[in-house]
């Protein structure tokens, strides 16, 4: 019988120690082992195995800290990658309509170009409060020459960012309107071109395009869709987060109007005539992906003058039934323009009948009227309202005949 002490060595430390005693080895023929051992335990061992299982411990909270931070990362990426990365689709040119949905529309339209244009037509209309109210004491664009002091925040005026302003102002080297807006001389037709669904299939682009100013909002698109929308464009009136992306839809462009709805829309207003990009810091705090180019010079850039938002926003204080104030949309703020530059106005494209959801709330893509009910920034109900009197007083034409 032998007593034999074996040492295991791993690394420079002792991993384990165990005694060997009463070795003995036995015949092999009769199927007992031929070595067995008792091993005794050694206090060493347990010792170090508590150490190792605090440096496991430290190392799970690294990983959940590592973990929680990643989850946090991600739930931001949640929020911010559908606003930087719109999934709005625009559909194509559908062939349902290859002969006009409503002739007597289209004829109607032809009939009103062929007539004279008449003066100051609005003026003329009894019935219609809003052109007596001193819309036309209103400027169209803020001017450099004809600062003013502003005792009402964005979008209703500009107080607290006037020095957002006159950088911008800086920016542009013709103040004022251009010799084209301007009311002396000729009389001017006016179009505003809407957004709705009901202009697909109205085959009334070419009409549009007759109109000495045409106006456009936001990233309503223009090519693929002449056919029911028209090819040219005077002025697109638009804010950082709706300016289309495509250089494509500039082309035939005449004049950008920016609508200011916070101070930081100057900042982008400056960035994009002056092409020195803005910093990331900034572009963080738009709710969606702005372009950062539009291929015009800065003799096509305007700012829309404050108070045309709002003179709009208290004329729809008449027809809402919600509490508190709402923001007019971009497209009511286009009509109460258009009235102000132009003898006469008409509308296309405007219209969301809410009583039919399944109908197609946009000209260029798919979406459905129904999704309507979830914007609580613009009292949509208001804005037809508004607009229905309009045109009931004659004070504006309904081409697409929605209203």
């Amino acid at each position: 019988m032998v007593s034999v002490m074996c040492v295991c060595v791993s690394g420079g430390s002792i991993g384990a120690m165990v005694t060997l005693n009463h070795l003995s080895a036995e015949d092999p023929d009769d199927g007992s082992p031929l070595l067995t051992t008792t091993p005794t335990p050694d206090f060493h061992r347990q010792r170090v195995i508590t150490k190792t299982d605090s440096w496991d411990f430290f190392l799970s909270r690294r990983e959940n800290f590592a973990f929680s931070l990643l989850l946090l990362i991600g739930c931001y990426l949640a929020i911010l990658v559908p606003a930087y990365f719109p999934l709005d689709k625009l559909a194509p040119v559908s062939d349902d309509h290859q002969h006009p949905k409503d002739v007597g529309l289209l004829n109607r339209s032809a009939s009103l170009l062929s007539e004279p244009c008449k003066p100051r037509w609005c003026l003329n209309q009894p019935k219609s409060q809003l052109c007596s109210a001193g819309l036309l004491d209103i400027p169209v664009f803020v001017q450099q020459d004809r600062l003013e002091p502003w005792n009402l925040s964005p979008p209703l005026g500009l107080q607290g960012s006037e020095a957002h302003l006159a950088l911008a102002l800086a920016s542009l080297p013709q103040p004022g309107l251009p010799p084209s807006l301007r009311r002396e001389g000729s009389c001017r037709r006016c179009v505003v071109v809407g957004s709705g669904g009901v202009l697909q299939g109205s085959h009334l682009g070419s009409h549009i395009d007759q109109y000495d100013v045409i106006i456009r909002m936001n990233n309503a698109p223009v090519p693929g869709f002449e056919r029911d929308a028209g090819s040219h464009t005077t002025i697109r009136l638009i804010y950082p987060e709706g300016a289309p992306h495509s250089a494509n839809e500039y082309k035939k462009t005449s004049m950008v109007a920016l609508v200011v709805f916070k101070s930081l829309d100057l900042d982008w207003f400056t960035s994009v005539i002056t092409k020195k990009p803005l910093s990331f810091w900034s572009k963080m705090w738009f709710w969606r992906e702005v372009v950062d180019d539009i291929p015009l010079k800065a003799e096509n850039f305007k700012i829309l003058h404050p108070e045309i938002i709002h003179k709009t926003a208290i004329v729809l204080q008449k027809y809402t039934l919600t509490q508190g104030n709402t923001v007019p949309t971009t497209g009511a703020i286009a009509v109460v323009m258009a009235l102000q530059l132009c003898d006469q106005v008409s509308l296309a494209g405007f219209g969301y009948d809410m009583q039919h959801p399944d109908a197609r709330l946009h000209y260029y893509e798919t979406i459905r009227m129904d999704t309507m009910k979830y914007h609580q920034v613009h009292d949509v109900s208001a804005e037809k309202l508004f607009l229905r009197e309009l045109v009931a007083s004659g004070a504006v034409t309904d081409l697409t005949g929605a209203l």
